[in-house]
Parts: structure tokens; sequence; C-alpha cells
């Protein structure tokens, strides 16, 4: 089988969602891909749509529940296939859907501040007990580390 590799940049249209599938945690969400193009008078008018549904495994449910939200802009990389279904009513219906393999926010068009999973290794930074959140320090409170010879 073939997976087609794709790499979206949008914005994420709902809140993801998690839920549980076998042991395993999975958090979805829909993103759209908006074209714009220039007319002849130089003026911007919309283009054409891509709606997909993202859906991540692994350690990308942790990052992308606490993080993400409806709105966000987002980069997403991943392979992409269509989910086939029935509706209500006994009708066969598909959906382009998305197995992410990264996800992360669209730095042109937000601004993020990085918070760590894990301590950081410089001499000043918290104990292995401390959590990620007592972790950050203002940009303006950190020193420069000198470059060792």
């Amino acid at each position: 089988m073939f997976e087609t590799p794709i790499t979206i940049v949008g914005n994420i249209v709902n809140d993801p969602q998690g839920r549980r599938v076998g042991d395993q945690e999975v958090i979805k969400f829909r993103v759209a891909s908006n074209s714009r193009r220039r007319t002849a008078d130089g003026n911007w008018e919309p283009g054409n749509s891509l709606f997909v549904t993202v859906n991540c495994w692994g350690k990308l449910v942790t990052g992308v529940g606490a993080a993400l939200r409806k709105g966000d802009p987002v980069i997403v990389v991943g392979h992409v296939y269509t989910s086939e279904y029935d509706d209500r009513d006994g009708n066969r219906r598909s959906n382009l859907e998305m197995r992410a393999t990264s996800v992360g926010p669209d730095l042109a068009r937000s601004i993020v501040r990085i918070i760590e999973k894990t301590p950081s290794l410089r001499d000043d930074g918290p104990t292995a007990d401390e959590s990620a959140e007592e972790a950050v320090v203002d940009a303006e409170e950190e020193k420069p580390m000198p470059l060792s010879a």
C-alpha cells in the first residue's frame, strides 16, 4: 500500500477532540487550507478550500491537546487517505483524512512560546521533580550563556 505524504498549511476549524480507541488515545481536528488569488485589477479574491480531518496518535496527543484550539494557524505533515462510511440514511460517503506525523503552529501567522516537557539542562534549571510550568522563565530574565573554550 502506498502512503501519500502531504503538508497542509491552514487553520483549525474546530477544537481538537480526544477519544480512546482500544488501548490508545487519538485526538482529531479539522483543518481548512484556503487559497487566494490576485485578480487582474490587483485585488485578492478567495480561491479554493481544502478541508481535512487530522488524526493525531502517540506523542502528538499530549502536545496538540494542550496547545492548539479552534482558529489557530497550523502546519500539519502526515499521510492523507480517504475514509469511507455509511451515513444515517445508508448512503456511502467519504472524507479526506490525514494521519499526522508532525503538527505545529504556523509561526508566520502566530507568536508562540515553547514550554519543554523535560527540565532544562542549565545549571540554574529546575530539578526533575519540578513541573514544566515552573520551568518557564521569561525571556527578559534569561541570561546569555557564555561559550566555553
